[in-house]
């Protein structure tokens, strides 16, 4: 997709993986967060290109530098009863903003939600990040006023797993008992 001369949308490939994981790190610093990344390229590969992807990258190019990244995975609705794209991070290094490679990566993404029968495509936004909020609006983008993201992770991850484990196959009726 071009989104200006010489500006493509396209998607990642393996040896994209060292220029996705610095865009990672733009992305951290920008959202104030650098200190919560510890992605690296070896899990990046394995989580894009391995045995079982678990999501899929975009990136954005001007003059044949990369400029941008949307990194999505598939999600799902149980109330529309349709798959669904996550797209779990969105970034332009600031160089490069005004010149709408953000939101042909979002419109490219829109078409592939279209192309995959999919009910949606979502994302969060830092509550204090007015220039995104803005922009997202601007393509007609809702926000879920009503909605609080909720995340265990780490000790709290670990902890929760271990609590009350039931057994596979438990009489709780899930498994026809």
């Amino acid at each position: 997709m071009a989104v200006r001369s010489g500006s493509t949308i396209r998607f990642a490939r393996p040896d994209d993986v060292p220029t996705i994981l610095h865009l990672i790190r733009e992305l951290a610093e920008y959202e104030r967060l650098s200190d919560m990344v510890t992605a690296t390229e070896d899990a990046l590969h394995e989580h894009l290109f391995g045995e079982t992807p678990y999501c899929e990258v975009l990136i954005a190019e001007a003059g044949g530098s990369p400029v941008g990244f949307a990194l999505f995975l598939r999600n799902y609705s149980t109330f529309l009863a349709k798959p669904g794209i996550y797209l779990e991070d969105l970034f332009v290094v600031p160089a490069a903003r005004g010149h709408g490679h953000g939101k042909a990566l979002l419109q490219r993404l829109a078409r592939l939600a279209i192309e995959r029968g999919c009910g949606r495509l979502e994302w969060s936004v830092l509550d204090w990040n007015e220039p995104s909020i803005r922009f997202y609006q601007s393509l007609g983008a809702d926000p879920m006023d009503e909605w609080t993201v909720f995340r265990v992770t780490g000790d709290a991850l670990a902890e929760l797993a271990a609590r009350g484990a039931v057994p596979p196959e438990s009489s709780d009726g899930a498994d026809g008992r």
